[in-house]
């Protein structure tokens, strides 16, 4: 089934040049039926087929749904919304950046799906290194495989200049254990989101995904 329609991407179209609170309210009617809702089922759908295969996905698509609202406290840009649906499926949704979890973005430009373990703590970037010392080619076996490359291309990630001692020789045989983030991710066309097997499509990049995710999991948990 196709969850969304034509008017998803033509509202948030719409949404760009017309970045108020005054035209969003008289459009909210149309918000709720063509972007809140449909896109709230959807990610209800890919919970729902995330636990059938992880059981530690107890979670809602409301725990998981960014707000369209723009924090626009420190920021120059003062639009009141942003231009696009966003989540973050994890154990613990858009509250925990650093649990490894899926972040899809749905917006007129691309639908982005991306695997992450986005914000580590201190601590837990060190089990993460600690790990991937401990097992190098099992974690290169994780991102090297034809799916995930074909997929997803890369790990990426800001870097830390400098690493502790102890991880600096295995730095030489694998460059990631100098990240302080790691994603993966890629982008598919706009006109992908009213297709009917999106929900069969993006769980197939997160069955892509999960290995090394679950290795950073086992990590840091």
């Amino acid at each position: 089934m196709s969850y969304f329609t034509d008017d998803f991407s033509e509202f948030f179209k719409e949404l760009t040049v017309n970045n108020n609170t005054e035209w969003f309210h008289a459009n909210k009617e149309r918000y709720e039926k063509s972007v809140k809702e449909p896109f709230e089922a959807f990610v209800e759908k890919i919970i729902e087929e995330i636990c059938i295969l992880d059981t530690d996905y107890q979670i809602t698509s409301k725990e998981c749904i960014f707000r369209l609202h723009r924090d626009v406290r420190f920021s120059k840009d003062k639009s009141s919304y942003k231009l696009f649906s966003s989540a973050a499926i994890s154990t613990n949704g858009r509250k925990n950046k650093s649990l490894p979890g899926m972040y899809i973005r749905f917006s007129p430009e691309n639908i982005t799906i991306m695997g992450r373990c986005y914000q580590p703590s201190s601590l837990q970037l060190h089990k993460i290194r600690a790990a991937i010392s401990a097992d190098t080619k099992g974690f290169r076996f994780l991102i090297d495989n034809e799916d995930f490359k074909e997929k997803f291309g890369s790990v990426r990630g800001e870097i830390n200049k400098r690493i502790p001692k102890e991880f600096q020789s295995a730095l030489k045989n694998e460059p990631l254990i100098a990240n302080k983030q790691f994603y993966y991710g890629t982008t598919l066309p706009p006109e992908t989101i009213t297709n009917h097997n999106l929900d069969s499509l993006i769980m197939e990049y997160w069955k892509t995904m999960q290995p090394l995710n679950n290795f950073f999991n086992k990590a840091i948990l």
